[in-house]
């Protein structure tokens, strides 16, 4: 058996520039264990930062270094591979093939569980053909669009994968299971991991192979129609069959409900049954887009960007009020997406490529909505955010001509005088449906165009060239999360009003994006184990 091999962990800072210079990285590392260079041997990256703070921008990486002769273990585990499911094996229906279901999914096969994946939505390549009838006809097809189909609402937005929910599972397993299936094993190290709208599709199309192989079912174009239980507990599904228009209905042991923020008529399932919901607070506002050169000039302190440095981001927090506003979802180099997911509505969300190569660089921009907020538009009952948020997306489908054209506005127009005022030209933007000129601050409800004026007059002045002239901001950023929660058991994670049902992911109200949902799944899929071995 062969010694262990003895490796320190370090914290090095050096200039960002040398990061491309392998003798330089090796010289920095050795001075901070201080060693000679010839003593340093094997290293490696175990997490990537950035301070840009100063004028100096520094490289800070988390380094485990050994020395001379001595080589590092492979850090990627080879456990993640699914073996065949046996004939006999236990099943778990799933719906939804988002980040929340297919990590439940590769999870229930690792432990004997055969997934069966219901999702309303289309394979991943498929549903490329729909995002393009919305963009080039203004068309939205109810069951595959930015939202629903393989791979969930992530797939073709943008591919961020962190977090700040720690606490809620092992992110080194979901990023270690992603690059199995294909990502760059930077999303490892890197502080704020991504994958790229660009290649999360192979991704998710190598998770479909591998499932399917070791014995899991897919079922596309099947749209969730009602749940039913027998004496407290789940018995069957009814489904359509999207493309025959036939219902199907299938008994289930198990139902992981994984369905993404934006399947209303799941939210409206429950609540027709008299099963518990639970309204919760949630954040609406625009996209906010500047040319990508000017956030690098105002990030970098004015210093050229070499291929040592990423397309700059940023990240801007305010209280207007006692209400927050703050920046969501940032995508340098990205584009703006439209992402409804009825015909008579608008809403908006960005994406990068994993270069992150395009011009613009754009941001949601949101204020936090309560209770209050919805109540006193006229909204009420535990699906009062639901509908306040629907009544928004229409008001601008209306606004911008009841197409998928969306409503615009300069920024500086935005936040001028008392109300705002009408732009007379928009300048070119990155969403492709088109953009409408309308005044927003008359358009959007009062309690989210107020605070987002003053939130915008704050920013401008913590970044001056924020407030740019060419800048614009389209509506509405209005899908930041679900507006309802359906509860479960802190333990058992079922839902308190039928046995077998485990809310799962964003839908559920339970994650943020997809590395959240992703630990979620694998959460959820954990207690089903537990159940059928009970």
């Amino acid at each position: 058996m062969s010694a262990k091999v003895k490796s320190i962990i370090i914290d090095v800072r050096f200039p960002v520039e040398w990061s491309t210079d392998e003798n330089l990285v090796r010289k920095a590392i050795a001075k901070e264990l201080s060693w000679s260079p010839s003593d340093l041997g094997d290293y490696r990256v175990l997490r990537k930062n950035l301070d840009a703070r100063k004028k100096t921008i520094l490289a800070i990486w988390r380094i485990e270094a050994a020395k001379s002769g001595d080589r590092l273990p492979p850090i990627l585990d080879s456990s993640f591979r699914l073996n065949a499911l046996p004939a006999g094996a236990q099943e778990a229906h799933i719906i939804g093939a988002g980040p929340a279901g297919l990590f439940a999914a590769l999870n229930l096969i690792k432990k004997g569980v055969r997934p069966i994946i219901l999702e309303r939505g289309q394979p991943v390549r498929q549903r490329r053909r729909d995002l393009v009838n919305i963009t080039r006809n203004h068309q939205v097809d109810w069951d595959s669009n930015y939202c629903f189909g393989e791979g969930g609402a992530g797939t073709y937005s943008d591919g961020k994968l962190y977090t700040r929910s720690h606490k809620r599972g092992n992110i080194e397993e979901a990023l270690q299971w992603l690059v199995h299936f294909g990502a760059d094993p930077e999303i490892l190290v890197e502080a704020h991991p991504h994958i790229g709208t660009n290649k999360l599709p192979q991704i998710i199309e190598r998770m479909r192979e591998e499932i399917l192989q070791a014995g899991g079912k897919y079922i596309f174009g099947a749209r969730l129609l009602d749940i039913q239980a027998e004496n407290g507990t789940v018995s069957a599904i009814r489904w359509l069959d999207v493309e025959s228009g036939k219902e199907q209905l299938n008994p289930v042991q198990k139902l992981v409900l994984a369905t993404g923020h934006s399947a209303r008529d799941i939210f409206e399932l429950f609540h027709s049954k008299g099963w518990k919901l639970e309204s919760k607070p949630f954040a609406m506002g625009v996209r906010v887009e500047h040319r990508q050169r000017l956030i690098d000039e105002i990030q970098y302190h004015g210093k050229q960007r070499g291929d040592w440095l990423p397309p700059a981001s940023y990240r801007l927090v305010c209280q207007v009020n006692g209400r927050g506003v703050h920046s969501f979802c940032m995508c340098p180099g990205g584009i703006i997406a439209p992402c409804a997911t009825e015909p008579d509505q608008i809403v908006t969300n960005g994406w990068s490529p994993s270069k992150r190569n395009n011009p613009f660089a754009n941001s949601g921009m949101v204020v936090q909505i309560d209770e209050q907020v919805w109540q006193e538009a006229g909204f009420d009952g535990v699906l009062g955010g639901l509908n306040f948020q629907r009544h928004v997306e229409k008001l601008c489908w209306e606004a911008a001509g009841q197409t998928q054209q969306a409503p615009a506005q300069r920024l500086i127009d935005f936040i001028h005088g008392e109300r705002g005022r009408l732009s007379s030209a928009i300048p070119q933007t990155s969403y492709l449906p088109g953009v409408v000129s309308v005044n927003l601050r008359e358009l959007l409800p009062h309690v989210i165009s107020d605070a987002l004026a003053e939130g915008f007059r704050e920013f401008g002045k913590r970044m001056p060239l924020f407030l740019d002239p060419q800048a614009v901001i389209v509506a509405p950023e209005s899908r930041t999360s679900s507006p309802i929660r359906i509860p479960r058991d802190s333990v058992s994670l079922n839902h308190p009003d039928v046995d077998g049902v485990y809310p799962c992911g964003e839908g559920g109200g339970y994650a943020g994006g997809i590395l959240s949902a992703a630990l979620d799944g694998l959460r959820v899929s954990d207690q089903v184990v537990q159940s059928f071995e009970a």
